[in-house]
């Protein structure tokens, strides 16, 4: 999964959380997202830019702190 923003990307399907991982380090958890959402990015050819256009101020999210990694 090459990516210059998206270092890597975990989807827990019980709680609808897609966790992502930047190239930075900085850990985010973006709630309530659609299992469809996810397996698009997955399937998309450009991580960050499907991040930018379809995630980011779409869904509610949260910092997750270095203890919670």
């Amino acid at each position: 999964m090459p990516s210059t923003v998206v270092q890597s990307m975990h989807y827990d399907h019980d709680t609808h959380t897609l966790r992502i991982r930047y190239v930075s380090g900085m850990v985010y958890d973006y709630r309530n997202v659609p299992e469809e959402v996810f397996e698009a990015m997955k399937a998309s050819g450009s991580k960050g830019r499907f991040l930018n256009q379809h995630i980011k101020g779409n869904y509610a999210f949260e910092r997750v702190p270095r203890a919670r990694r």
